[in-house]
């Protein structure tokens, strides 16, 4: 393979054949990598099997698929993982937009077999409350009016509560969750102060439950896993195994010193050559490498002037293997688009 001038940091590839112009669109060596077509024919065309990071299936939770990728980190981070792990302190992971750390999530709960991760998705609107649980009085009421002739077959109180995904990594159990806050930054500047006492003592109280008479004092409720329901006895749900709790942030402002205290930092720098090259071979297998060298250093030129994520490279590298043309000054620019300049 053969290389010709450098455009913008971008090496573009010869040695492939373009359509000439005016001629049919899909035609030549690129034509099956080509499903849709642009000229307004009706195929039944089979789609290809989708990268590995964007298969969805409910046979296969995350974090319970043994055949997923390895999670490629060094030692130095690795240990900071096992302080973590060892003290049953919050995990506080920084970097750039694409350095992994929400898959860090993952990959802990896959390795630790701790199940599906409980997944906390923060933004300006998230409250502690949501998190913990929400309930349907609302819901309740209807219920209960549908059922006023007879008030013995309307749902007990347990089916209108619902545990959020901080409550319940917090439910009793014998293997402690994995709770993943992600992008704690993006939510109000007193959420993190709201989840000290949480992280602190493992307990909340449930008042809609607390206030039961004694004889309802046990209820079951729903919770963040599908299908699932949880017993919480007078109100009170208190964990007897931390959760693992990996919280994500992208700098875009400070935490309170109280607690960055209780967290245990843990920065993710953008890959070097070198584990870019790992990090292809564990999502798309070794082969992968053999015809990835230009878009290597293709992400590695443009990285150096603008910020990129590493899966934009992966989505390249998959769809080289597709059989698609990448050059300079097209489907390659538009993949390795910077993150940090609109361009």
């Amino acid at each position: 393979m053969t290389y010709e001038p450098e455009v913008s940091g971008v090496p573009e590839v010869s040695g492939t054949s373009v359509p000439e112009p005016g001629g049919p669109v899909g035609s030549g060596e690129h034509a099956a990598w080509r499903l849709f077509r642009g000229d307004g024919t009706c195929r039944t065309t089979p789609l290809p099997a989708a990268p590995p990071w964007r298969r969805f299936s409910d046979a296969e939770p995350a974090g319970e698929d043994d055949d997923a990728p390895r999670y490629v980190i060094g030692a130095a981070e690795t240990d900071v993982i096992n302080a973590a792990l060892h003290l049953r302190r919050p995990l506080l992971v920084t970097g750039h937009p694409g350095t992994g750390k929400s898959s860090l999530a993952a990959a802990i709960a896959h390795e630790l077999d701790l199940g599906p991760v409980l997944h906390w998705p923060v933004n300006s609107r998230s409250t502690l409350q949501d998190a913990l649980y929400r309930y349907d009085a609302i819901g309740r009421l209807q219920e209960t009016n549908l059922h006023r002739d007879s008030p013995g077959d309307a749902p007990d109180i347990g089916t209108f509560v619902r545990l959020g995904p901080v409550g319940t990594a917090l439910v009793p159990a014998e293997r402690p969750r994995l709770l993943l806050v992600d992008e704690l930054d993006k939510g109000d500047i007193d959420l993190p102060n709201d989840l000290l006492t949480v992280f602190e003592d493992g307990t909340f109280e449930i008042p809609e439950l607390s206030r039961l008479p004694e004889d309802q004092s046990e209820v079951n409720v729903l919770t963040a896993d599908p299908r699932r329901r949880s017993l919480v006895t007078r109100g009170m749900v208190r964990c007897t195994e931390f959760p693992v709790v990996v919280i994500t942030s992208n700098g875009e402002r400070d935490f309170p010193p109280a607690f960055r205290r209780r967290c245990l930092p843990l920065h993710l720098g953008d890959p070097d050559e070198t584990r870019l090259r790992a990090i292809i071979s564990s999502h798309l297998g070794p082969q992968a490498l053999a015809g990835a060298e230009d878009l290597v250093t293709a992400f590695l030129n443009q990285r150096a002037v603008g910020e990129l994520a590493t899966d934009q490279l992966l989505n390249a590298v998959f769809l080289r293997g597709g059989g698609a043309r990448l050059d300079a000054d097209g489907l390659l620019k538009t993949l390795l688009h910077r993150l940090n300049s609109g361009g």
